[in-house]
This record gives C-alpha cells, structure tokens and sequence, in this order.
C-alpha cells in the first residue's frame, strides 16, 4: 500500500475550543501553541510520576540510561493513559482530526544535561506505516523547553511540501534521518513551552532540536493522535491504541483494555519512531 503524504487542511465547521483563525494558521503553518493544560500541582505531579517510570525502566535496562526508552506504553501505565485522555488536550485534538479520534503512540522524550545528541530536522510521518498522513501529535512539557535547553524547533509551511529529501546524518543523534539542505525552508520557530503546557504539529512539518548543552532537563510527552480513517500500513502498528472519542470501531485498529498500574517490562513493547 503506497502512503499518502499530502497533507489535508482542517475543515472544523463548529471548533470546541480553536477559533477560525488558529485553524487557519495550523493550515497555513502546521503547529499551534502553547496551550495550557496543567495547574503548577499537577506539573509537579506529572514529573514525580515521570521520574518513577524512568526509575523502574532502569532497573530493566541498567546497560542504558533509558531517557528515550519510555516509548508505546500508554496502553500498559494508567498515568500515560490519563494523560492521553485528557478532556482538554482531547478537545484541542478534536478541532484539527475531527469528532472520532484515536490515540495510537505516546514516547517520553528527556534530553538530560549536557545530552550531546541532537534530533535532527525531520518529518514524523517520514517514518510512520501510515497512511494517509493525518495524524497530529501534541507535545507535553513535563519540565519547561526553551531555546537554552534544547525546545524543540518547527519550520512553518513545510507540511504542504510532501516528503522531503533526507539522508542519513553526518554527526550523532537520536533518529537516522535528516532533511537536505534545510536553510532553503526558512527560518525555525521555537516551541518554547512552559511545564504543564502544550503544542501541536501536523506530521509532515519538518522539525527538530539540538543537543541539551545546559544544566537543565528538557522532557517531554509526544502524543500522536488521529481519526479512524488512517489505515496501518503494517497490521501490528494498529495493535497499541487508545479510542478516545467518538466511534473508532474499525478493524484495523485494536485497542486493549485500560491499564491498571504502571507495567515497565520491556518484553513486547511496542517501539514507534519519530522524534522531538
């Protein structure tokens, strides 16, 4: 099955929460932000429970630190799975991917300090068994992102270009793609988000972010949501969902039982790439 790259614009007739123009600038640029969600209690709470899963993920990967590792565990840690269901992130949601929407991965991205290793520029959906390219992902900030500890960085307008050319990169990072001469699509905008907030952005808009060379940690929660009608290209990519609204009763996507507890074994997890 060939993949659908075009980006679709959004077509809300009746927004829950975005008014006409913010729709029409996540068409025009493809990212809006930041939006608040969390009061400063449930910040804290939110990175207690984040350093708890990152403690118990070491004690089953002690050869790595495992910051990047909490990755596809939303249908197997309750925490995650509130935080995915959110009402206010969900309405938000809602507004770009319309009243049917499904929440397939989920990946914490933490870059400790001095974490040398940049994500360069990509697209998500590059690298997604998905098609047609429709999912938005929302981006949490567990600790505050800014230009000093390596935010993640967007370059507006690229989700209407189709796929762009990349290569495999010339120096370390998390991810093994990188856009080819990315100065032609502009000057990058800084997803600067407080602790508690979020983003959004299409998975076709080139993005990325440089290495963590203060003493602060920058995490993060990506969550990808998108409408039934997004159809895996690989059958297992639809095994490890979350029906969040509307009527997502489709055989292409499985959704397990909501969790109870926080299981961390690494046995199965599910792995989806993409980064931030």
């Amino acid at each position: 099955m060939d993949i659908d790259y075009q980006f679709k614009p959004v077509e809300t007739s009746t927004p829950r929460v975005l008014s006409p123009e913010q729709i029409s600038d996540y068409n025009t640029d493809g990212h809006l932000m930041p939006f608040d969600i969390y009061s400063d209690a449930e910040v804290e709470r939110n990175r207690a429970y984040f350093d708890y899963l990152l403690a118990e993920l070491r004690v089953q990967l002690p050869e790595g630190d495992g910051a990047y590792a909490i990755n596809g565990y939303h249908t197997r840690c309750e925490g995650i799975y509130e935080v995915v269901t959110h009402p206010a992130i969900l309405d938000l949601v809602e507004d770009i991917v319309g009243p049917n929407v499904l929440a397939w991965a989920s990946h914490f991205f933490c870059k400790m300090p001095n974490d040398p290793k940049a994500v360069h520029w990509h697209q998500d959906a590059s690298y997604w068994s998905l098609t047609p390219a429709r999912t938005v992902t929302v981006w949490l900030a567990i600790d505050d992102a800014d230009v000093e500890n390596a935010c993640m960085h967007f370059l507006a307008g690229t989700h209407n270009q189709g796929r762009l050319r990349f290569k495999a990169p010339d120096t370390p990072g998390v991810l093994d793609q990188e856009i080819i001469d990315i100065e032609q699509y502009g000057a990058p905008v800084a997803d600067a988000l407080k602790a508690g907030q979020i983003s959004l952005h299409a998975d076709m808009l080139a993005h990325g972010s440089g290495p963590n060379t203060s003493d602060r940690r920058r995490c993060g929660l990506t969550i990808r949501y998108c409408s039934p009608e997004v159809v895996p290209v690989i059958p297992r990519w639809g095994n490890n969902a979350i029906a969040c609204r509307g009527n997502c009763d489709v055989p292409h996507w499985q959704f397990p039982p909501a969790p109870r507890g926080n299981d961390m074994s690494t046995g199965k997890r599910p792995e989806r790439i993409g980064g931030n």
